[in-house]
């Protein structure tokens, strides 16, 4: 196999992983205090939307920016529902992923017309590090990539240190693992985890902004594409922690990226075979995993704030 066809891969598996890594490290958060969020399909394509909306009235910035927003806008619905109103979060998620592939479909024919002519949203390029991206294999790879995948190593970092060497993340998994218990020391279940969903969104929101910012250039009814099925089973592989989310998003990508090794050696690998393989992965991690890692013990409990 030849050096190039392996920087090929590599580059495109980290640039697939990057909106499953941002919006499975939002989902980590979530339900390490104890919330899952089913709806995170719903977010992810709403962030898409409102990327397309804002570049286009302000740029690659201002893109980013709305996806973030309109992320927050439709996970704070779906807090309302599970943390304010102590609704059934399975079922409370899937009407939320209902909801934002149903009006994000209606708003894009409205504003952009049945045929949806938005074929020139303003992107971003590769930033490319000098020397580091002049390496082999790993320079394009991980050295050459647009900036939004840049600001994903340090996240990734910083997941970690808040989730197990600050107080704050200390106090959300106490509230994901006995919120009972935190209650009596002082925490409120529910700003935690209004605060968890509010920064899952935003993540999953980023994830689609990613996708319509630095990767499509464009917009397209269904572009998230089971994205945030994806990144929950991303979030069970990782064992959730930072560093597993990081790693299983790697691994994910690299599914998908396989059809670009294929078209660069020449196999006859048919292209149905790759779009599905992510899918596939999807429930041979959720399969083989079943009951050898350990979930936040009140992960999905809609009772947390009533104990």
């Amino acid at each position: 196999m030849s050096n190039n066809a392996i920087g090929l891969f590599l580059e495109a598996t980290v640039r697939t992983a990057t909106p499953l890594a941002y919006a499975a490290l939002g989902e980590l958060v979530v339900e390490r205090s104890g919330v899952l969020n089913i709806g995170l399909e719903g977010i992810i394509i709403a962030g898409a939307f409102g990327a397309l909306v804002g570049a286009g009235a302000g740029g690659a910035t201002a893109g980013f920016v709305a996806a973030v927003c309109a992320g927050m806008i439709i996970a704070s619905i779906f807090a309302f529902f599970v943390v304010t109103l102590k609704s059934d979060q399975i079922i409370s998620g899937t009407a939320i992923s209902m909801f934002g592939l149903g009006v994000t479909g209606v708003l894009y024919k409205i504003l952009y017309g049945t045929t949806g002519a938005a074929l020139h949203t303003p992107t971003v390029g590769p930033l490319v590090i000098p020397f580091l991206g002049d390496l082999p294999w790993v320079g394009g790879a991980l050295f050459a990539q647009p900036v939004v995948t840049y600001a994903l190593y340090p996240l990734v970092v910083a997941v970690w240190c808040f989730l197990n060497r600050s107080a704050a993340g200390l106090a959300l998994r106490a509230v994901g693992e006995r919120p009972e218990a935190a209650r009596a020391a002082g925490i409120s279940p529910s700003r935690v985890q209004w605060i968890s969903i509010l920064f899952g969104g935003a993540m999953g929101g980023l994830c689609g902004g990613t996708l319509v910012i630095a990767q499509a250039g464009t917009f397209a009814e269904g572009i998230s594409a089971g994205r945030g099925v994806i990144a929950i089973a991303i979030v069970v592989l990782g064992r959730w922690t930072a560093v597993g989310v990081a790693g299983a998003a790697l691994l994910f990508g690299a599914a998908s990226a396989l059809q670009y090794l294929a078209q660069a050696k020449g196999w006859p690998l048919p292209y149905q075979f790759s779009l599905a393989l992510p899918y596939v992965l999807t429930l041979v991690a959720l399969a083989g995993l079943r009951g050898r890692v350990a979930a936040p013990a009140a992960l999905a409990r809609s009772d947390a704030e009533s104990i």
